[in-house]
């Protein structure tokens, strides 16, 4: 199946799995792929995924222009390893070995499965449940296995206060305006959207349509309050 490495400053910080014939990418909260930055079109760039798999970004006839490989391009088919620029996000495109149409209506049948999923995870942050189906881990062995994190607030009235992330699930934002859950699993820390029109970005890439896993010194905006997710070492 192929998909989109997403980076930034060469830190990876999410993949986006190629499922639709036309993956959008731009400023646009309804973007496929949204980029919370001035330098990127409101529609920027669109990727078309071929019925045999073959695939090939397009430039929207964005302000700034699309790049493969350091080239300027308006429409350019794509070999693996290629790497899409817009502004400073870069988009690797992986495309696995046997990538077909079967691949493909495989994972859009699992698509409810993965949505069911993702809608568990934000129905038990605002319930404030803990979700241990992926683990069947108890919160003690949970807490024991991960390093200790914290957010710290960088703007708004509460800058420079930290947030100990010791519980399982710990919300984040305003209800009503914007809310994300912070989830501690054993293999680290992920971020959810959950409610509202504000959508939380990492390092500027929207969280909206899937969870990301925090990385130390990721950059959290929220409801027009940046943040900072600290691990120890």
């Amino acid at each position: 199946m192929a998909k989109l490495l997403l980076s930034l400053e060469g830190i990876t910080i999410r993949e986006v799995a190629l499922v639709k014939d036309r993956t959008t990418i731009g400023r646009r909260p309804y973007s496929d792929i949204v980029v919370d930055s001035l330098v990127v079109s409101g529609e920027h760039a669109v990727l078309h995924l071929a019925p045999d798999g073959q695939a090939a970004v397009e430039d929207l006839q964005s302000v700034n222009g699309t790049a493969v490989n350091g080239v300027l391009v308006l429409k350019h088919v794509l070999k693996h390893g290629d790497v899409i620029e817009i502004g400073r996000l870069k988009l690797t495109f992986d495309q696995e070995a046997g990538s077909s149409v079967s691949a493909r209506r495989s994972v859009a049948a699992d698509a409810a499965a993965v949505q069911a999923a993702v809608d568990a995870e934000r129905d038990a942050a605002l319930a404030g449940i803990p979700l241990f189906a992926e683990t069947a881990m108890a919160p003690d062995t949970v807490a024991a296995s991960v390093r200790p994190a914290a957010i710290r607030i960088l703007s708004g009235a509460a800058a420079g206060r930290s947030v100990d992330l010791h519980k399982v699930v710990t919300t984040i934002g305003k209800s009503g305006v914007g809310v994300a859950a912070i989830t501690r699993r054993p293999q680290g820390f992920t971020l959810t959207y959950v409610e509202g029109d504000a959508m939380p970005f990492v390092n500027g890439v929207s969280a909206r349509h899937a969870p990301v896993m925090l990385r130390p010194g990721d950059l959290i905006e929220l409801a027009g309050i940046r943040m900072q997710f600290d691990q120890a070492a």
